[in-house]
């Protein structure tokens, strides 16, 4: 497969930041093969298919580092509810009467929703049963994906949402020898620990390990979201949530911790010498009413920040634009107006994500040899700027856009969204179906 994308302007994410005018993107094979200018380029000569945008921004599709597809079905169930209240009142109960229907129809519609957000790239967090009904809708999507189930081996808050820790060591550990480096590679896996309350030493320690035995797997989980949270924590183990991990060895560059909200200068000093990874969900958080990250201070300490937008019902979206949106306004009244800028944030939906997941030589930015996940986006919305240069784009993007504006996604050179239309996805068929197994569900519970 080979073909050409002409745009009005490639924001190409590459080392100098160039934004090019009068270029054409040239894929073959699903990677790109060429960035030609197009003053040296003869149209009638090029021997496949020409796509001609002089409208379009072309970027690097966006990375998303913390989602969990489990929950879409959820959203507006769960809202106006801290951390630990909404798990056990609402969370826990609904996943625990997921089935199979149940659960492929809430993963569905919220990989639609991420593709026509422009995610091209997910690390997904899954529940405790049916993990493969996810696996086998991500490779079936087309979206690039880590995931792996949740792993839960202890619930006070919710006793009937878990499973022994040797049936958790054995499924996990089964599914990521079907599932890891499927699709081309495509898929990989992420194991889930949910966070330390909800799992004994054995378990956590023993899928940190495991994934050593996965070339490119990660370690995901949730850390220091919620003040009383930490507070358990901290009275069961005498430790911070980082301090913990760090004591019984399970983190390293290949951890990606969710939230990181609370953290002291210890943990800060771990964060910064395991090169562990943070997925930033400002919405999330923002929601459950947890806190605000100091992403300012760990960007400046070298700790690698990436966004996600968490779960729907905790969010009530998935949208990258909008976590980029909130990573950038929080922190201005905590710093100043000039801290946390479009183009900073822009990147960490871009291209490092790609590097928390440890794809940067792949993915997260157009450049020649990186496999061809892209987003052609229409900047001449309504309620965009009026300024038409390249300038502007990256305010633009974190700033004024919104779903509205994601006219095609591009996912290894595969069309899975085309003029503002799912290729994957009948969408009204899904949210008919959505709705139909949520009631089943809610008559579960």
């Amino acid at each position: 497969m080979k073909y050409l994308l002409i745009p009005k302007f490639i924001v190409t994410n590459d080392k100098n930041d160039s934004i090019l005018t009068n270029h054409a993107v040239e894929i073959i094979d699903g990677k790109i093969s060429s960035v030609i200018e197009l003053k040296n380029f003869v149209r009638k000569n090029y021997p496949g298919e020409i796509f001609h945008f002089p409208e379009l921004t072309l970027i690097p599709g966006f990375v998303q580092t913390h989602i969990h597809l489990c929950q879409t079905l959820f959203r507006g169930l769960a809202d106006d509810l801290q951390l630990l209240d909404w798990l056990q009142y609402r969370i826990f109960p609904y996943e625990n009467s997921h089935d199979k229907n149940s659960l492929r129809a809430s993963v569905k519609v919220g990989i639609n929703e991420l593709l026509r957000g422009g995610t091209t790239t997910i690390l997904d967090m899954g529940t405790l049963r049916h993990q493969e009904v996810i696996f086998e809708e991500l490779i079936i999507s087309g979206i690039r994906a880590f995931a792996g189930n949740c792993l839960i081996d202890q619930n006070d808050l919710f006793p009937q949402f878990k499973s022994t820790t040797k049936e958790q060591i054995e499924y996990t550990y089964s599914l990521a020898k079907d599932f890891h480096n499927q699709a081309e590679d495509r898929i990989k896996y992420g194991f889930a620990p949910r966070f330390v309350l909800s799992c004994s030493e054995e378990l956590l320690k023993e899928s940190f390990m495991m994934k050593n035995d996965f070339e490119g797997a990660v370690y995901h989980t949730h850390s220091s979201e919620n003040k009383n949270e930490i507070a358990e924590v901290r009275k069961k183990y005498g430790k911070e949530n980082i301090e913990y991990f760090n004591s019984i060895n399970t983190i390293d560059d290949h951890s990606v911790f969710a939230h990181c909200i609370h953290t002291s200068e210890n943990e800060i000093e771990i964060m910064k010498q395991t090169k562990m990874r943070v997925a930033h969900c400002p919405s999330s958080n923002l929601k459950l009413a947890s806190g605000i990250a100091d992403i300012p201070r760990y960007l400046k300490e070298g700790i690698s920040v990436s966004l996600g937008a968490d779960g729907a019902p905790c969010n009530n979206n998935l949208s990258a634009i909008t976590e980029m949106r909130l990573a950038a306004l929080i922190q201005k009244p905590i710093y100043s107006a000039d801290v946390m800028d479009a183009k900073t944030v822009f990147k960490l939906a871009t291209i490092e994500g790609a590097k928390a997941l440890h794809l940067e030589n792949e993915i997260g930015s157009i450049e020649i040899g990186k496999k061809a996940d892209l987003v052609l986006l229409n900047l001449n919305s309504f309620n965009n700027s009026y300024v038409e240069n390249e300038n502007s784009i990256y305010s633009d993007i974190v700033y004024s856009s919104g779903m509205n504006n994601i006219h095609s996604v591009i996912v290894d050179g595969k069309w899975l969204v085309k003029e503002f239309k799912s290729l994957v996805y009948d969408e009204n068929e899904i949210t008919e179906n959505a709705k139909s197994e949520l009631q089943k569900l809610l008559g579960r519970v």
